[in-house]
Parts: structure tokens; sequence; C-alpha cells
């Protein structure tokens, strides 16, 4: 038994980004059906946000590090690992622990990604197009000629979900907050249309499809968006609940504000679905890693498409892997100031 350390950031407390701190922590070896990951680069998401502000339910006690998707090179192999070794390039899919610069991960959450794609670009694709995928054509079983509606079409999962569904020929009308995301969803990810998320958007998306409606809504936002959402569903219409973003504040836990969101997206009777002929699915990514028959073909199917230029995470910014990187790349985020992908980029690793 070796006795190791590696460098993490960590959640210790709630409250603003500035809670973050960097501690060197021990670094166990790797077990039976394990690898030793060196992690190169880490996909930020919003979720990783509600943990450091107290809003995420399944966590481990704290201290822990957050963090859903790394790429990296394999530095050990445990006993009984079959189809990886030393010095292979892996994506990690975890429930946290990403912040770090070093993990001891299961096999069973590591993936192949194609040589083509650089260690930022791997990192930032897992998460935002798995939930992209299971959500179109797991959950609402979306097809060709049908119309989705993407709310915050401009985020890392909205930028993914609007490329698929154009692809798989859909036609997708989107929202996003600023003039700059709406022209980016529409004129380089191929949207039809892209209206303001801060205002009143229902009007304007009802003007453009007309009284059929819409066929399938994502909805990461929560609050008044989500009657919005049900309302402009057509009959067999499908929303997919995967987020509540209307509950985040500007930088910390606010919870009158997580109230107020709970209240405004209200409660779902199930009589409400047979009135409108319309069906309603939440999903959870990290809840979902049992369903590997659905995960592992979608992240090659996802992975094929990056390479063949079918499409392609957009990746805003990169922030250093430790914990001045993480403080501001959590700031960026709260801000909505991100268009795609943000990634932490491990300043000690060769990417």
């Amino acid at each position: 038994m070796t006795s190791r350390t590696t460098t993490a950031v960590l959640i210790e407390r709630h409250g603003l980004p500035k809670v973050l701190v960097e501690r060197e922590v021990p670094l166990r070896d790797p077990g039976p059906g394990e690898v030793h990951l060196e992690v190169h680069t880490a996909g930020v998401n919003f979720a990783d946000l509600f943990m450091r502000a107290g809003l995420y339910d399944t966590v481990p006690p704290r201290p822990y590090s957050p963090g859903f998707e790394v790429a990296g090179e394999i530095a050990r192999v445990g006993p009984d690992v079959e189809g990886w070794q030393e010095g292979d390039r892996a994506v990690a899919l975890i429930r946290y622990g990403g912040y770090a610069h070093d993990i001891i991960v299961s096999k069973r959450n590591l993936f192949h990604y194609p040589d083509s794609l650089t260690p930022i670009e791997a990192a930032a694709t897992p998460v935002i197009f798995l939930t992209a995928w299971v959500a179109l054509f797991g959950a609402a079983n979306a097809r060709a000629g049908e119309t989705a509606l993407v709310l915050t079409a401009g985020g890392g999962v909205g930028s993914a979900a609007v490329q698929l569904a154009v692809h798989k020929g859909l036609r997708v009308v989107g929202t996003a907050g600023t003039e700059h995301k709406r022209s980016f969803v529409v004129n380089e990810l191929g949207a039809e249309a892209c209206f303001d998320s801060r205002g009143n958007w229902e009007p304007d998306v009802l003007e453009l499809v007309g009284d059929r409606g819409i066929d399938v809504a994502l909805d990461a936002v929560g609050g008044s968006a989500t009657p919005a959402c049900r309302r402009l569903l057509a009959p067999m219409g499908r929303l997919v609940f995967y987020g509540l973003s209307d509950a985040m504040p500007k930088r910390k836990r606010n919870w009158p504000r997580v109230a107020l969101a709970w209240l405004r997206t209200r409660p779902l009777h199930p009589l409400s679905l047979i009135q409108q002929n319309i069906g309603v699915f939440g999903i959870h990514l990290l809840h979902l890693q049992s369903r590997e028959d659905l995960l592992i073909p979608a992240l090659a199917e996802i992975y094929r498409g990056v390479e063949a230029g079918d499409w392609r995470p957009i990746v805003d910014r990169t922030f250093d892997l430790n914990r001045d990187g993480a403080v501001e790349a959590h700031r960026y985020m709260h801000g909505r100031k991100d268009l795609g992908k943000v990634v932490l980029v491990n300043p000690e690793a060769a990417t």
C-alpha cells in the first residue's frame, strides 16, 4: 500500500463561490475493477453551483469535491481490470469528485473517446450531450418532422440539444438570455428561431408554431417556464424536465427564491395530463448509471457524431483546475455569461 496525495478543490461549507477551498487529500490505490485516472480536464456543470450553494440533495458528507465529468490519462490499473492499461486516454462520468488532479474510478464509469478530440473537448462532451440525448430520444422519443422547444438553448445542454435535434430533422425553437446567444443559436447551431428568455417568450413561440403547438419541450428552468411549456404542447406532446435553474440566485443560496421557483413550477396531477393528452418526464443523468445499455451506445454515437462533424461541444471558456480557477468559473456561470461549456484545465498536466 502506497501513501499518495493529490490536489482537490473542495466544498467544506455552502455559500458564495469563494467558499471553495483547495486541499491536499489522500489518494488511495485502485482496488479491484478500478483505475487511477490523472485528470487533465474537468467539465463544469450548473449542478456544481447547486452543490456549492447547498441546493443539491444527492451529495456525500462534506468536505467533498464537485465535478461529474473528467478527461485524463490512466496512471495505474487495479486488479481485474480488462480493456484498459496505463497511458490510455479516457473520460469518466462520476457522481462527484471531478475537481481534483487525480481520481480513483471504477472501470464501469470509464469511456474511450476519439483520438481526434482534445482533452478539453472530451471533457466538454459527456454530460451535456448525454443529457440532451436521453431527453430527446430516450424520454421524449423525438422524431424527424416534430417541433422541439429548447429552453436555455445557449447553455451547455441546450446547445447540445439544439444540434442533435436539428441534425435528426426536427424543427427547433429556442430561448436564451442575450442577443449574442440568440444569434448564435440560430446562425451557428441551426435553430429556426430563438426568443428572449428574460421576457414573455410564450406568445412569440405560439405565433411561430401556430395553434398546433410543439411536440417536445426541454425544460431546465422550472418556475413559470414549466406551465408555459405545458400550455404550448400539442396533443401527444412531451415535456422533459431536468433542472430548476430559476431557483439559483446570482451567487448564493436564497431560500425565498427557491420557494418561489418551486411554487411557480406547480405540481402536476395525472388528470391534467389526460385532459391535455400530454406526457411529462423527469431525467437525472447521474441516476441512470445502472442503464449501461442506454448510456454506452449513446455516448459512442455522440462521439462518433463529434468526430464526423455532425455536432460539436461548444467550449466557451477554460479556467485552471485549482481553487482560483474554480471560483472564477462558478462566478462566470452564476452571471449566465457562458455560451456552451466551461471547462477546468489542470495546469500541471500536458493537454
